[in-house]
């Protein structure tokens, strides 16, 4: 299951959804802050020069029905669609050195004059499942921009096996204490509003070939922000079993992009497996049983 943003490279200002697609495959990347809340990211990416203006969001808010999640406006005219101006020209950045806590993927960041956190990351989020051969357009690296003070997104995930013999991973996304789930989303997991998230799963040097392959990426559920998986065999493919695995998950509304990484849980022991159970029956969702 795959999530496709598409961002907008017009001239005017837009509005986006998620921990906020930039761009893809940028290089020479640069973030600037000014006292007024707004970030210029400076780039190249597909043989052009890009300057982003950014601003309008902080943090990320509960999943609700009554509204949109929070999301930058972004100007991909370095300031012309806001101001009519060539603003990038004279932008002025007062923003530090990063200081805030580590982030995977990490690109640049700074920390702005009212003590809140800029960041960029970049990650492969559009990789094919099971190990496929990606094409140029799947192996993308999408640059994220957030924006956020306080706590980052918590993403838990402990391994038990799935019917004996299946490496299972189980865990839940929160944001504040709060589960981070969507509403609505397509039989394939593509989320249809601006709540929902995927968590994306690679695995390590399994049959897939070695290093890292993408096995496959599923929604958290509604209400409860849980979610499970097995590493089975999924139709003609093979089980993706590895002898690690990562996940990586865009936050909320602007946080950050967080990412777990753990060993395989290795040959099933009954004990364990009865105490994952447990722990899997405390997490409350209905669609998530032991063995």
């Amino acid at each position: 299951m795959v999530v496709v943003v598409v961002a907008v490279l017009g001239a005017l200002a837009s509005n986006a959804s998620a921990s906020q697609l930039v761009d893809r495959n940028a290089t020479a990347i640069k973030l600037e802050v000014n006292a007024k809340g707004e970030a210029l990211l400076t780039y190249k990416a597909h043989g052009k020069q890009k300057h982003v203006l950014a601003w309008g969001a902080l943090n990320a808010i509960a999943p609700t029905k009554s509204r949109q999640q929070l999301a930058f406006k972004l100007d991909y005219a370095g300031g012309w669609g806001k101001y009519h101006t060539d603003y990038w020209k004279t932008f002025k950045s007062s923003c530090g050195a990063y200081d805030g806590p580590k982030l995977a993927w990490f690109v640049t960041g700074c920390t702005a004059s009212d003590g809140s956190f800029w960041a960029l990351q970049a990650w492969q989020r559009m990789l094919p499942n099971y190990g496929v051969a990606a094409s140029p357009t799947q192996t993308v690296w999408e640059l994220r921009l957030s924006h956020w003070t306080g706590e980052l997104p918590v993403l838990t995930i402990d391994t038990d096996w799935a019917w004996h013999q299946w490496d299972h991973l189980f865990g839940t996304l929160t944001y504040n204490s709060r589960p981070v789930y969507g509403f609505k989303a397509t039989p394939g997991g593509n989320p249809l509003d601006t709540f929902g998230r995927n968590i994306y799963v690679d695995t390590y040097n399994s049959v897939y070939g070695t290093g890292w392959k993408r096995e496959n990426s599923f929604l958290t559920h509604t209400n409860t922000g849980v979610f499970c998986y097995s590493v089975n065999p999924h139709g003609s493919h093979p089980s993706g079993k590895g002898t690690q695995y990562r996940a990586t998950v865009e936050g909320p509304g602007v946080t950050p992009d967080v990412m777990w990484q753990g060993a395989a849980p290795g040959a099933y022991d009954k004990a364990a497996d009865v105490l994952a159970n447990d722990e899997i029956a405390q997490l409350g969702d209905g669609q998530c049983h032991g063995n």
